[in-house]
């Protein structure tokens, strides 16, 4: 029986599977609820109103923790001007709009610091930590995660420890690195391969030699292998840190810069820079398969735009091309899409609706969450509970899920089917897992005929035809 992705009545009125989804509006004008309408969620309630009791800029951080920016974006116009400037750059650090989060930020650094706030320091120097980071600006960036995590000791979740401790720990190494430069291309079409892992590889050039780099749209740096980058003739540095968020186990890395790298054979980068791996601790024996390199945002971000079809070609449109980019070069449909630390958050539903939805395609499996669950308990009832047990680099103990038949994802004007996934039944206690409504993996998004993330202007869509 098919699932919707969204609902507004309660789990005993679960829409049956003729009832057509309901489709998102465009996100620039999401709809206004009620004051003290209940947002989406898994049974907690986020009022907008201030009847809830809640002050002001504690109602606007749930907002933040939920993943709610379009509400969010709705009520600025409502605050008080420095107020709305501090919540106008942490919106555009999650919109990728890295040079407006800046310069909303940068000013309110000292008053915030002496403030006695740390909830909104630690907002706003994570927001400026991963602008910088995002920008290139290395020497800036590594000072900024510095100060992030000195500051505020004891003031960070165990998860946000874990997400921070690659830039913390990789930046100082990459700090008298040479800015990175892209030089304009044309949109291209490459053919792209599944690696044994189930996961893409793309064609590249490493100073003129062919290879596959693994894509990874939630990697925040491109990493490259011990060995490869001994073959290029690159300089490894001699200065190293151990991190071990990144595979689950410790591992030591260094860090280089390729020349020239070349995507396809067409989007060619200067002075890239690249985190050296051991080889050992990223391969994988039970398939043989040795990986050469990653790569990351600072990659992606220059590709621009990029389909991926079901025939196993990349559609890329590039951020710089050289000829003037058509009309409909851009891509306005489809659902808003945002980069909240080391995830990617589409939001998919009616506008004023949305559910918010991880969506990872570097990750193996699709699954949905407690927060789904609770609202759609009653379509389970006849079904048979089960374990399963969730995938990433660190170890989880098996949770209790069922599993749905389909499920139906509004994204933007279409709505696709996703078959037999996962939902769990109970929050599993990460905050990164349980505060979205679940994570769409390349299980997933394999069964569209293709989808697009287009950096360009935050969109994420599915063509069904």
């Amino acid at each position: 029986m098919p699932v919707l992705a969204q609902q507004t009545t309660a789990p005993s009125d679960a829409p049956s599977a003729q009832q057509p989804a309901q489709q998102p509006a465009p996100a620039e004008s999401p709809q206004q609820p009620a004051p003290d309408a209940q947002q989406p969620g898994a049974g907690a309630q986020v009022h907008t109103g201030t009847s809830s009791g809640l002050e002001a800029d504690e109602r606007l951080q749930n907002l933040l923790a939920d993943h709610q920016f379009l509400l969010l974006a709705s009520q600025l116009d409502k605050l008080p001007q420095e107020q709305a400037q501090f919540y106008r750059g942490i919106l555009a650090n999650r919109s990728n709009d890295n040079k407006q989060s800046i310069e909303l930020l940068e000013p309110l650094v000292d008053r915030v610091s002496t403030s006695g706030n740390f909830a909104q320091e630690k907002l706003l120097r994570k927001a400026l930590a991963e602008d910088y980071l995002r920008s290139g600006d290395w020497i800036k960036a590594a000072k900024a995660y510095q100060t992030l995590d000195i500051r505020l000791q004891g003031h960070l979740s165990p998860d946000e420890v874990d997400e921070i401790e690659m830039p913390r720990k990789l930046l100082p190494l990459a700090a008298d690195n040479p800015p990175m430069t892209v030089e304009p291309c044309d949109p291209f079409k490459l053919q792209v391969e599944r690696n044994p892992l189930g996961l893409t590889d793309i064609p590249v050039f490493v100073d003129a030699r062919p290879h596959a780099w693994m894509l990874d749209p939630t990697a925040p740096f491109n990493l490259i292998s011990r060995s490869l980058a001994k073959e290029a003739g690159l300089k490894v540095s001699e200065q190293s840190t151990t991190i071990r968020t990144l595979t689950g186990k410790p591992i030591e890395m260094h860090v280089t810069v390729i020349p020239r790298f070349t995507i396809g054979g067409r989007l060619t980068f200067r002075n890239m820079t690249a985190f050296v791996f051991e080889d050992a601790d990223y391969f994988y024996p039970e398939t043989h398969y040795q990986v050469e390199g990653i790569l990351g945002y600072p990659a992606l971000a220059a590709l621009g735009s990029l389909t991926i079809t079901a025939d196993a070609t990349i559609e890329v449109r590039p951020t710089k091309q050289i000829e003037p980019a058509a009309k409909d070069d851009l891509l306005t449909t489809g659902a808003p899409f945002f980069l909240d630390g080391d995830q990617v958050i589409a939001a998919f539903g009616k506008a004023g609706e949305e559910r918010m939805f991880a969506v990872d395609a570097a990750g193996q499996q699709t699954y949905l969450t407690a927060r789904f669950y609770d609202e759609h308990s009653s379509d389970f009832a006849s079904q048979k509970m089960e374990l399963f047990t969730l995938p990433g680099p660190q170890a989880l103990a098996p949770v209790s899920a069922y599993v749905a038949e389909t499920v139906l994802l509004p994204v933007g004007p279409a709505t696709v089917e996703i078959h037999y996934v996962p939902v769990l039944t109970q929050p599993v206690g990460s905050t990164a897992l349980d505060d979205v409504y679940g994570l769409l993996g390349v299980d997933a998004l394999d069964q569209l005929r293709a989808y697009t993330f287009d950096y360009r202007t935050m969109r994420f869509a599915v063509r069904t035809e």
